[in-house]
């Protein structure tokens, strides 16, 4: 003869699956938080000047992640140089790479046009904020 459980098990049981499934929510949402990613809680832009290092690192036709910072500088003709947040505009995760003209987000795959910042495939949807960036005594300098 089989007993079925207690109605005061079951409420145990029901309450044990329900704090489970809340506690793995509340783990998914804290990794798509800005906080839990390499964003941290900092400014997705430089707050004063930064410098970078040589200008002659950034290619010409090509762009350079410069991750630590945060930034990402193209160049798109001697001599000319654009600078870009290199934090996702969705959770705020640092990317990572860029592959073929395309800064990459790790956390959900978003994908950046590195020379005008423009989101090339969600989840974000806003482009990435521009940074003022001059060459000084060729040196970058960023914000």
């Amino acid at each position: 003869m089989s007993a079925s459980p207690s109605p005061a098990r079951r409420t145990v049981l029901r309450g044990a699956a329900a704090l489970a499934g809340a506690a793995g929510a509340g783990a998914a949402l804290a990794a798509c938080s800005a906080e839990s990613s390499t964003g941290g809680n900092t400014p997705a832009t430089p707050t004063a000047p930064v410098e970078l290092g040589a200008a002659a690192e950034v290619p010409v036709g090509g762009a350079k992640l410069y991750r630590e910072r945060k930034l990402i500088v193209s160049c798109p003709a001697e001599g000319e140089y654009k600078a870009f947040s290199a934090q996702c505009t969705h959770a705020g995760c640092v990317l990572d790479k860029i592959v073929e003209g395309e800064g990459n987000c790790p956390c959900h795959g978003s994908r950046f046009d590195v020379a005008t910042g423009k989101v090339l495939r969600g989840p974000a949807t806003d482009p990435l904020p521009a940074v003022p960036v001059k060459a000084e005594n060729g040196k970058l300098v960023a914000g």
